[in-house]
């Protein structure tokens, strides 16, 4: 089986964020305060947690844009998290009964028949898989029932 990493947003990108930096629109986030359970930070790859200050911010995982760069909402710990560097799922891809998975090329096009719903516990696997084809540079894991981007994963 292929080995696979799951990525954070990157911690400079977090930083300017927290900092007041824009978002893919060009606005400042948004702060809000997490109700708990289903506000994923894309840093640390965990949930804010209920109580806590969060940014929402519009994010477009992609380097240029083009048809397949899709923008949408994503959040952050508002406060220093530290960046997802661990073996395995990340906690925010454990409370749902699906997310959606989508192959990409090297461009940043989506490579079609790859989207998938996938349960928790076939994630890696699927992503895996995908990455043994020599035409996907990355998977992309979206959530199946708001289609917010989750994390990319490459392989390792």
């Amino acid at each position: 089986m292929t080995n696979i990493t799951f990525h954070p947003l990157p911690t400079d990108v977090v930083a300017a964020l927290r900092a007041g930096g824009t978002d893919a629109y060009g606005l400042p986030p948004e702060h809000s305060v997490s109700s708990g359970d289903g506000m994923p930070c894309r840093h640390c790859l965990g949930h804010v947690p209920k109580g806590a200050a969060m940014l929402i911010f519009a994010h477009r995982p992609f380097g240029a844009l083009q048809p397949y760069a899709e923008t949408g909402p994503i959040f952050l710990c508002a406060d220093d998290c530290a960046a997802f560097d661990a073996e395995g799922l990340p906690p925010i891809l454990t409370t749902s009964a699906g997310y959606l998975l989508k192959g990409y090329t090297a461009d940043e096009r989506i490579q079609y028949g790859t989207g998938k719903i996938m349960p928790p516990a076939e994630i890696t696997s699927y992503a895996a898989d995908l990455l043994t084809r020599e035409e996907i540079a990355f998977v992309d894991v979206r959530s199946a029932s708001n289609n917010c981007f989750l994390t990319r994963i490459t392989r390792a």
